[in-house]
């Protein structure tokens, strides 16, 4: 993970939620939280096809909320992608909803859970006078630049 992330050298990392239903997304979200911060480290020597790496420390890493309900610490305006969002989703065809498997139905795969994801982004959209909204948590605090690019977010 380290190799990666000085590989692509992100400033900002998404990925899962700290805590939630299934334990491996709150492992895996560990994991990149050491590796982004690891990744900052020189005296942690790594090396790709024979070449050295230098650090490289991403700015931020931002957790996405999944399953369990937690409490955002910023939310993004995905208005314009909740379709894709959705689509994203149901390329998972074993896990989720797909009317043509005949597989015993669980928690994620019966029609209501897509619509739970769709209500809780409306839900969040709609506290910040949004059509849909994804939560983020963050371990470290986000700051602004400048007043006006919260303005267009009031309710």
């Amino acid at each position: 993970m380290i190799e990666v992330v000085r590989k692509y050298r992100p400033e900002i990392i998404l990925c899962n939620s700290t805590e939630d239903r299934h334990p491996d997304h709150g492992r895996s979200a560990s994991l990149v939280e050491d590796a982004a911060f690891l990744s900052g480290l020189r005296k942690i020597e790594t090396s790709v096809a024979g070449q050295s790496q230098q650090e490289w420390r991403p700015k931020y890493v931002f957790h996405y909320i999944q399953d369990r309900f937690l409490h955002p610490d910023f939310v993004f305006d995905i208005s314009d992608f909740i379709e894709d969002k959705i689509k994203s989703i149901l390329c998972y065809k074993t896990q989720f909803y797909n009317p043509a498997l005949k597989e015993p139905e669980t928690y994620i795969s019966n029609p209501e859970f897509l619509e739970a994801v769709k209500a809780r982004a409306m839900m969040l959209g709609k506290r910040i006078g949004v059509k849909y909204a994804e939560g983020y948590i963050s371990k470290k605090m986000v700051g602004v630049k400048t007043f006006d690019s919260l303005i267009q977010y009031t309710t």
